[in-house]
This record gives structure tokens, sequence and C-alpha cells, in this order.
């Protein structure tokens, strides 16, 4: 793959900021006119004076436009802590490079952060596929926001070929590391457990983990549910290929779809139960539907939890 120059860099995570703001404040915007009220979407740079307290940081600018006095809000302020965790395996490039569930979740994960800055709440970052590539502190800055957009580029210009998943390890290790209560919120397809009850046990023991850690855990369940769920292909023989080992199987859609979906129909009702046990939220992220419901979900985890 080509390197970008400098300058490509650049406009690429001008153009990641440009969308996440447009998602966040087109979000912003349907709450406002909705009967959905009661969160706190302020901007980080500015919060109402509080009688009494110094007044060197007032922004005497605002004042002038607006009548009300203002302090200026340092970027270190936190409200609370949340941690984006990215599976990046080989299944998540589906169903293509550009236009799949990797691409959905790098977008849905840029305007989650740009909701954090405007909440003043510390976000992290981990990258993982069968293992954990990449991982950040908890931070709140506009430095920290574009640095881990960067590394949101990244993941999605270099998709990983032929590479599995291993959510568990990665969670043992948030939870080891983490030690202020926190957020964790992760996107992934959940293939790597499908129809493995052993996998499946692993998953919940490095979840309850979290929980014993008093984390907050939240799942979006990415899915193109059009093929992956529905399996809606034509009604011809199909040459399909597994993603992260290779294998190949030709079928007619047809002749399996029953099956299939009842064999999967099983799979997500275990999971579902399995996250009801341990009090995890579990959001269905359809990759063709957009992000209000994933702000949403965030939005009222956090109200719950300060």
């Amino acid at each position: 793959m080509p390197q970008l120059s400098t300058d490509q860099h650049i406009r690429q995570l001008a153009n990641l900021e440009l969308l996440a703001r447009q998602v966040v404040e087109g979000f912003i915007t349907g709450l406002h006119q909705s009967p959905f009220h009661g969160f706190s979407v302020e901007f980080a740079e500015h919060r109402l004076y509080n009688n009494g307290e110094s007044v060197k940081n007032i922004d005497w600018k605002l004042l002038a436009r607006t009548d009300k006095l203002f302090v200026k809000q340092f970027e270190e302020e936190t409200n609370l802590r949340c941690y984006l965790l990215l599976d990046t395996s080989s299944s998540m490039n589906y169903p293509a490079q550009g236009t799949g569930k990797l691409q959905f979740s790098v977008y849905a994960i840029a305007s989650l952060m740009y909701l954090f800055k405007k909440q003043r709440d510390a976000f992290g970052l981990c990258l993982f596929s069968d293992k954990m590539d990449w991982i950040s502190p908890a931070r709140s800055t506009s430095t920290h926001l574009f640095r881990l957009y960067a590394e949101l580029e990244k993941a999605y210009d270099n998709p990983k070929q032929n590479t599995t998943t291993n959510i568990s390890q990665v969670l043992h290790h948030i939870a080891g590391e983490v030690h202020q209560r926190s957020m964790v919120i992760i996107f992934s397809d959940m293939l790597e457990n499908s129809f493995n009850p052993e996998k499946m046990q692993q998953l919940f023991a490095a979840v309850q983990h979290l929980k014993y850690k008093k984390h907050e855990v939240i799942i979006f369940n990415v899915t193109s549910k059009q093929h992956e769920l529905d399996f809606n292909f034509d009604n011809r023989p199909h040459h399909f290929v597994d993603i992260e080992t290779g294998a190949e199987v030709r079928v007619h859609p047809n002749k399996i779809r029953d099956s299939y979906r009842s064999a999967l129909k099983e799979y997500r009702h275990q999971l579902e139960l399995k996250c009801a046990q341990h009090h995890i939220q579990l959001v269905d992220a359809d990759i063709e539907q957009g992000y209000n419901e994933i702000l949403k979900t965030y939005l009222i985890k956090r109200n719950s939890m300060i």
C-alpha cells in the first residue's frame, strides 16, 4: 500500500474530524428538537461562572456578546474516563474495505471522541485483533484527540489480512491496567465466539474481571444485518471465503439459509443472556444505519454514572 504524504495525511485527519463534528452536531440538533431531554452536551471550552470563585478565568469577550459570565474551561478537567476498544481483525473488513464494519466503527469511535471532548470526558483508545496492538492513556486534550484520530486513520488505511480475534486477552489487560472506574466501550463483530461455548466462557470470564473492577461495559455488536444476520444473498450458488482463516466453501444460500439463521439466532440468544447476567449493555450496530443510536447509548450510560 502506498504511503501517504504529510499533506494527504493532514487532509485525512481533517476529514475525520469534520465528519465527527457533523455527526455529533446533527445528533445534538435532533435531541434539542425532540422531547428527549436531560443531557449535558455543552462545549468543553466554557462553563457558567459560580458566585464566589476567582474571576481570573472569566471570558470577558464572551460576556460582551452574551451578557453572561462564563469561565474558560481547562482541558485537563474531566468528568468521566472512557476507553474505546476497536476490533481490527480481518472479519471487520466485511463486506469490503472502505465500506465495511471497520470503516463504520472508525467513524463511530471518531464521533464518540468528539462528543467526549465536548463533555470534558477523558478518553483512551485500544486497537486489537488476536493480540493488543496499541493502547493509549485516557486524556481529554485536543492534542490527544488528534493523536487518536491519527491511530484510527492508520487502522483504516492498513486493514489486516488473515488475522483472528482475541477479545478476552485484551479485556483482562484493561481490567488489570485501568484502576479508576471507567466506561469500557467495545466495537466488534463478536465473531470470535460464534457457536463456540468455550470461547464464550473465556469472554465472559474477562468481562467479569472488568465488572469486578467496577467498570461499566458497552458492547456495540457491529454487523451487516442484510448479509450476516438475514443472509440475504441472490438465489444462485455463492463462493464464500472466511476472511480470517482463508477457508472456502461453495454453497447455494437458499439451501442453508434456514439452518444458518437458526444457529445464529441461538448464538445471539446466548450472547444476550450472558450480557444480561453480567449487567452489560449489548447494542446491535448495523453498518447500514447511522450513528445516532451509538451516541444516545453513550449519553444514557454516562448520565447513569455521574
